[in-house]
């Protein structure tokens, strides 16, 4: 059976309106925003929202079903020929249904009524400036993508998903040696109602209060805890491994090589310990990864290491390649990190790859370096060596210990692709 056509929402008449509330309801809304939703013949919005409008607005109430975003082509294309108004909560473009609604409707159908956000308030609050302020949502999210924000002295502002995040949150940040953090909970900011608690996180002991918090963190890191940088090449110790790791100083300038850039997506081919797809998508929040490995063990070691590390949208595939990379979307750049010698699998790879991306191939072995020897000759790039040695006591004095030297294959796909020359 083939699955039903998707939606087709032709230009809404007259624009939606796309109003922002806050918790000080009806009261807190410009007169622009008032007369929208009184003119309106349907009002769609969360149930909590609703009941914020006074009689006054006398259009259709519609509440959002649960899960929202499907349910947006259905309803706006049902009521396309009355005005509509859609409440949002605070700012509609700040992780608010307002992206959804410009996605699916286009930013020329709508009129957005913005309204201070609950990140705004908070800052007003505490005296944060907004542009030095981190914001970190949890709506809909795992906590664990909190753990790659945490860095001694910054400030965090948390989106909660409900009244149970501040507990989830104080618990994370303690497991993480950022006990001593102080937590502040901003409850109902901006009504009459707005309360507060205050702690650390590792005394934290505050019952849970109400649903539509924010959390701010002034991060406190402990005095063992393990320090992660903001760039490639973290600890060899910030991994759970079994010996299949790509060390610091490799995967530092394995990083560099591949230069992960906002929004794109990188296959990491014999996963190992997943170190080079989660060091690429802590790069930056928009960075993607699939990690492909064939053993099921490892797999699930690659996975608890990437909620540890922050990234818990690492997606894992456990399968061998080439045959696991069948189904995956194109990357926009790879790195093959075991395994070189599998039939097809660089020619898989190097299929696959988007045109003006990047393959890294590393090896110890004599036997895929000269694999990747026939690869260079036939497609350029670069070809090097990499060794690090590290000084070791040899008796009462101190020595250079070699490790095995790593070769490096790296080379960008042709804008035009072509076969190979």
């Amino acid at each position: 059976m083939s699955a039903a056509p998707p939606v087709v929402i032709p230009p809404p008449s007259p624009p939606v309106s796309v109003v922002g509330i806050g918790a000080d309801g009806w009261s807190g809304l410009s007169g622009g925003a008032r007369a929208a939703l009184r003119e309106a013949e349907v009002v769609i919005g969360g149930a909590r929202q609703l009941d914020l409008l006074p009689s006054e607005c006398a259009g259709v109430r519609v509440a959002w079903p649960s899960p929202l975003r499907p349910a947006v082509p259905r309803l706006l294309a049902e009521h396309r020929e009355r005005r509509i108004a859609v409440l949002a909560s605070g700012d509609p473009m700040f992780y608010g249904v307002g992206r959804a609604l410009a996605e699916e409707l286009g930013p020329e159908s709508l009129r957005v009524l913005p309204h201070p956000s609950s990140v705004s308030y908070a800052c007003a609050r505490l005296g944060w400036p907004l542009e030095d302020t981190e914001v970190v949502t949890l709506v809909g999210r795992p906590a664990a993508r909190l753990a790659a924000s945490l860095h001694e002295g910054r400030r965090l502002l948390v989106l909660s998903a409900d009244a149970s995040t501040p507990a989830t949150v104080a618990a994370l940040l303690t497991a993480h040696g950022f006990g001593p953090s102080r937590l502040r909970v901003l409850e109902q900011l901006g009504s009459e109602a707005e309360a507060y608690a205050e702690g650390t996180s590792e005394t934290w002991t505050h019952a849970p209060g109400d649903r539509l918090n924010v959390i701010a963190i002034e991060c406190r890191a402990s005095a063992d805890a393990l320090r992660l940088g903001t760039v490639p090449g973290l600890p060899d110790e910030a991994y759970e491994h079994d010996g299949q790791l790509t060390k610091r100083h490799i995967r530092a300038a394995t990083l560099a090589t591949l230069a992960p850039a906002p929004g794109e997506l990188l296959w990491d081919v014999g996963g190992g310990s997943g170190s080079i797809a989660i060091e690429w998508m802590r790069a930056h929040g928009s960075c993607r990864a699939v990690s492909v490995e064939r053993d099921p063990a490892r797999a699930e070691r690659i996975t608890r290491n990437a909620d540890r590390l922050g990234v818990p949208g690492l997606h894992v595939v456990t399968g061998r390649a080439p045959a696991a990379l069948a189904e995956l979307e194109a990357p926009d750049a790879v790195f093959i990190g075991g395994g070189l010698t599998a039939p097809g699998l660089l020619d898989a790879c190097w299929e696959a790859l988007r045109p003006g991306g990047r393959l890294v191939a590393n090896t110890v072995t004599l036997e895929s370096e000269a694999l990747l020897g026939e690869w260079y000759r036939s497609y350029g790039g670069e070809l090097t060596r990499l060794a690090v040695a590290h000084a070791v006591p040899v008796g009462g004095f101190t020595g250079w210990r070699q490790a095995m030297p790593v070769t490096q294959w790296s080379v960008r796909k042709p804008s035009v692709s072509g076969d190979r020359t």
